[in-house]
């Protein structure tokens, strides 16, 4: 996802690639891999040995895409002297571009890897038509995790961004990990799935919305770009009511215990970031509701998980 963290001047090394890492961004890495695992576990399927091997990957590809997204957006203009939000590694010079690039790769195979070890552990040698079908939704997953602005065509710059997250981030990372564990697909589970979704396209929406006026002028047609200020704002609220809305659904379709509305406690939060979002004007003043609204998706999740177990 296209998502920034504070760079401090003059960085060393070590703090600089930290930063690149954007750790604030990974709340969400951990919210769809702990999302299918609270619904493994609702159906008495948990392996905790998948779920562990599902976050590390994800937390790897989440990596890679926020190294991309760096160097991409360094490469394409998007990072440049105009743009309002925090600066970023390639463009502030703490890292160059081709050292970036060997970090794609080194968290390519760290995200291939322990993806090739989870789907071994997952399915064995009995199940090779599974673990075949599965890599291919890996390799997918690192192709676009490169390709949102690194590629030479990169779709992040199309406005398709938003897709790409709600079905990596949302589908994709719940179901994966749920089929993972039990070898089933329960349609009702697709509505969590949208809940995670829903509210990461949110953060990617934080994001762009502070970024519209630097993306115009690199001709990156993100969805606040297309839609416009106010219009990106609406649009932002949407997301967060369709994310609420999907829980609910599940719950009410799958009734069984009152604890299933926990969730409602996470709402308060979701509040203000809609407000916040709604009156928050400049770069400034928005960025700190990207990080907010990725935790509340983390606790969101926790809560509507820890409903679902009880």
């Amino acid at each position: 996802m296209n998502t920034t963290q504070h760079i401090p001047q003059n960085p060393g090394l070590v703090k600089a690639w930290i930063s690149a890492f954007r750790p604030r961004t990974l709340p969400l890495a951990f919210s769809c891999i702990g999302m299918g695992g609270f619904m493994a576990a609702a159906y008495d399927a948990f392996d905790a040995t998948v779920v562990f091997l599902c976050v590390l990957t994800t937390l790897f590809l989440q990596i890679l895409s926020n190294l991309a997204n760096d160097y991409g957006d360094s490469i394409h203009g998007a990072d440049s002297v105009h743009r309002e939000g925090p600066k970023r590694a390639v463009q502030a010079g703490h890292i160059k571009a081709e050292h970036m690039k060997k970090g794609m790769a080194v968290f390519s195979l760290l995200s291939l890897v322990t993806g090739l070890l989870l789907l071994w552990v997952a399915f064995g040698a009995e199940g090779i038509y599974l673990f075949l079908i599965f890599l291919a939704l890996g390799l997918a997953s690192i192709w676009a995790a490169i390709n949102y602005t690194a590629g030479s065509n990169p779709y992040g710059y199309a406005g398709l961004g938003d897709v790409f997250v709600f079905i990596f981030f949302g589908l994709v990372g719940v179901l994966g990990t749920f089929f993972l564990q039990t070898r089933e697909l329960e349609p009702l589970v697709i509505l969590p799935a949208m809940v995670c979704g829903f509210f990461s396209m949110a953060v990617l929406n934080v994001n762009n919305i502070r970024d519209i006026n630097s993306d115009v002028l690199a001709g990156k047609r993100s969805i606040p770009v297309r839609l416009g200020p106010k219009r990106a704002r609406i649009y932002h609220i949407i997301l967060l009511v369709c994310g609420v809305a999907s829980a609910f659904a599940y719950v009410l379709l799958h009734f069984y215990s009152v604890w299933q509305f926990l969730f409602v406690l996470a709402l308060p939060l979701l509040i203000s970031n809609g407000v916040n979002v709604w009156r928050k004007q400049t770069s400034a003043e928005l960025d700190p509701y990207l990080k907010q609204m990725a935790i509340t998706t983390m606790l969101f999740v926790l809560l509507f998980g820890i409903g679902q177990v009880l």
